[in-house]
């Protein structure tokens, strides 16, 4: 999720919501804009899809008890 904000010249800037992250600023169109957005990985994203695998793993491995 994204938060876009138009700046008095017409230009864009958007911030992933999630790590806060700057992604793009002073970005002429939308489109350029959601090629930015579609590119950002985001990290907070990232680790925590990592630690989810790490448990699911864990989960999987675990004896029966």
């Amino acid at each position: 999720m994204y938060n876009r904000t138009q700046n008095d010249n017409g230009t864009y800037n958007t911030r992933c919501l999630d790590c806060f992250m700057t992604i793009a600023s002073s970005v002429e169109t939308e489109e350029e804009l959601r090629g930015y957005e579609d590119r950002h990985i985001c990290p907070e994203k990232a680790l925590v899809e990592l630690l989810a695998r790490e448990i699911a793993i864990k989960a999987r491995t675990q004896p029966l008890q």
